[in-house]
C-alpha cells in the first residue's frame, strides 16, 4: 500500500477540498417551498482568488491589495504573468528614490485615505509610472543591452537627423503627441506640479527618453502587465507601429504567404514555450515578424537588436547597406548578418530557394534605385539649383510632396513588399505607384525647366509651428534642427 507522507497528505486534502468547494455539483438539491417536491439546480463553481502566500513586504502586499481593488484589470493581468509566478511584484519594477523625477506626487495621496486599510503612512512608499530597460536589466541584462544597440532603441536620434516634419516644423505639438511620438517614444518631463507632463505621457515609444537615461520601453512589445513573450511573438505587437502607406509591414505580413500560414494555423502555435526555444516545426509552422527578425532559429541566436539580420535599409531614399546609413550606421557586416537571415530561412526552405529570393530582391533594389529614384534625384537637384523650388521649408510645391512620396510611400512598398513575398505590394502598390509618380515628376519638372510655367508656392502649411530644437538630452553639441 502506498504511504502518504504529511505534504503529500495536504495536497491531496487541499485537493479534495478544491474539488467539494470549487467543482459545479450537477446534483445539487434544494427543497421546494412546502410542496415537498425536490428541484436540481446547477451550483456556479467558486470564483477563483489570487492569495497572497509568498513572503513580501506589507507595503508590497499593500500594493496588491489596492490594485486589486482600484484597477482590477491591471491586477488581474499582473496575477496572471509570470512575473507574479516569480515573486515579482509591483514595487520591484515601481519603487523609487524620494527624489527620483517622474516620482508621482498624487499617488502620495493614496496614503492619505480613510476608506481602505492601505491608506495609511506605514505603507507610502514613492514609485513612478515609467518603467525603463534599466529596471529591466536587473533581471534580463542581455535583452537590454542588445535593444540599447538598436534602430528601435535610437529612433529618436535617427527621426530628428532625418525628418523635415520635425526638423522644419511642418507640424505642431498636438500632432507630434497624438501620431509621431506615440511609435518613436517622446521625452519624459514633468510639469510644473511634478506629475509626469502629459505632452510626453502616457508613452510605450520604442525610442523614449527615460528619466533615467535609458532609451525605449519594453511594453512597448512586452504589454504591460502581463508582459507576455506569446504577446511579443505574434505580428499584431509589431503592426502597432509598422503599418499605413510609408512602411505596410503589417499589410504586407498578411498578404505573404507566411500571414496566410499564422491567419489559417496560429492558434495551434505554441506562443508559451520559453524564450530563447520558440522552433520552426516544432512551436510554430510559419514565421511571424519575430521568428525571422528576432528569435534564435537553428543555430542563430535571438537578439532584440532588429538591426541584425539586415542586409538592405530598405525604408532610406537610396537603398543602400545598413553600415552606410548616415543617421545610425549599424556596426556589423551586411554580409554576416545576411547568413543570419538565410539561416533561419533554410529553417524550413531549401537553400536554392532562399538565395533565389535574395537574389529577387537585390534586383528589386536595383531596380529602384537606378529606374526610379536616382533619375528623380538628379532632375530635383536641378531645380534646386537653379532656385525654380526653395530646399526649405519642405513640401511648398507639389513637386516636392511627390518626390517624397515616390520614395516614402511607393518605393518603400515596392521594397518591403518584395522583401517579404507580397506581390500586390511590390507591384499595384509599390512599382506601378512608382511608375505613375515617376512620370508626373518628369513632366512637371520638364515644364519647370524649359521656363513654360512656374511652380505654385503653397501658403504656409497647416498645422504647422512644431518646435525645431532638437532634444538636448540626446544631441549634446547641436541643438537647432536643419
Amino acid at each position: 500500500m502506498k504511504k502518504w507522507t504529511i505534504p503529500g497528505l495536504v495536497l491531496f486534502s487541499a485537493g479534495v477540498v478544491m474539488l467539494v468547494a470549487g467543482a459545479p455539483n450537477l446534483f445539487a438539491e434544494e427543497k421546494g417551498n412546502n410542496t415537498g417536491e425536490t428541484k436540481v439546480q446547477m451550483n456556479m463553481p467558486t470564483p477563483k482568488e489570487f492569495k497572497i502566500e509568498r513572503g513580501m513586504s506589507k507595503q508590497s502586499q499593500a500594493c496588491i491589495e489596492c490594485h486589486k481593488t482600484e484597477t482590477p484589470g491591471l491586477f488581474t493581468d499582473w496575477a496572471m504573468s509570470r512575473h507574479a509566478a516569480a515573486n515579482i511584484n509591483c514595487l520591484d519594477c515601481h519603487q523609487a528614490q524620494e527624489f527620483d523625477p517622474g516620482v508621482s506626487k498624487r499617488h502620495y495621496k493614496q496614503y492619505e485615505r480613510s476608506d481602505t486599510k492601505w491608506g495609511t503612512s506605514e505603507y507610502r512608499v514613492p514609485v513612478q509610472a515609467a518603467v525603463t530597460p534599466k529596471t529591466c536589466s536587473r533581471c534580463h541584462p542581455d535583452e537590454v543591452k542588445q535593444y540599447a544597440k538598436s534602430k528601435h532603441a535610437n529612433t529618436l536620434e535617427i527621426i530628428w537627423k532625418i525628418d523635415p516634419w520635425l526638423n522644419h516644423g511642418l507640424n505642431n505639438a498636438t500632432e507630434r503627441t497624438a501620431g509621431c511620438f506615440k511609435c518613436h517614444g517622446t521625452v519624459l518631463a514633468t510639469d510644473k506640479n511634478g506629475e509626469i507632463d502629459p505632452a510626453t505621457w502616457p508613452n510605450v515609444g520604442v525610442g523614449r527618453l527615460n528619466f533615467d537615461g535609458s532609451l525605449g520601453s519594453c511594453s512597448s512589445c512586452h504589454t504591460r502587465h502581463r508582459f507576455s513573450v506569446m504577446d511579443a511573438r505574434k505580428p499584431e505587437a509589431c503592426g502597432a507601429c509598422h503599418l499605413g502607406p510609408d512602411h505596410p509591414q503589417m499589410e504586407i505580413f498578411k498578404e505573404s504567404k507566411h500571414g496566410d500560414i499564422y491567419d489559417a494555423f496560429g492558434s495551434t502555435y505554441n506562443w508559451t514555450s520559453a524564450p530563447g526555444s520558440w522552433t520552426p516545426g516544432v512551436d510554430y509552422r510559419a514565421p511571424t515578424c519575430a521568428g525571422c527578425h528576432m528569435s534564435g532559429s537553428g543555430s542563430v541566436i535571438g537578439t532584440h537588436d532588429v538591426t541584425e539580420r539586415l542586409s538592405w535599409e530598405l525604408q532610406a531614399p537610396l537603398t543602400i547597406r545598413p553600415q552606410d546609413f548616415k543617421p545610425f550606421p549599424a556596426h556589423n557586416n551586411w554580409e554576416v548578418e545576411r547568413k543570419k537571415m538565410q539561416a533561419v530561412c533554410t529553417q524550413c526552405h531549401g537553400d536554392p530557394w532562399v538565395k533565389a529570393h535574395y537574389a529577387n530582391l537585390d534586383a528589386a533594389v536595383q531596380n529602384y534605385n537606378e529606374i526610379y529614384f536616382k533619375p528623380v534625384k538628379q532632375v530635383m537637384d536641378q531645380l534646386y539649383a537653379k532656385k525654380i523650388i526653395d530646399e526649405t521649408p519642405m513640401f511648398n510645391t507639389k513637386i516636392q510632396w511627390d518626390f517624397y512620396e515616390l520614395w516614402h510611400h511607393e518605393g518603400r512598398r515596392a521594397r518591403m513588399g518584395t522583401a517579404m513575398m507580397a506581390p500586390d505590394y511590390a507591384w499595384w502598390h509599390g512599382f506601378y505607384e512608382c511608375k505613375k509618380k515617376f512620370q508626373e515628376i518628369m513632366e512637371e519638372a520638364q515644364s519647370y525647366l524649359d521656363g513654360s510655367r512656374k511652380p505654385y508656392r503653397y501658403p504656409a502649411m497647416p498645422g504647422s509651428g512644431g518646435d525645431t530644437t532638437r532634444p538636448a538630452q540626446i544631441f549634446k553639441d547641436q541643438k537647432q534642427g536643419g
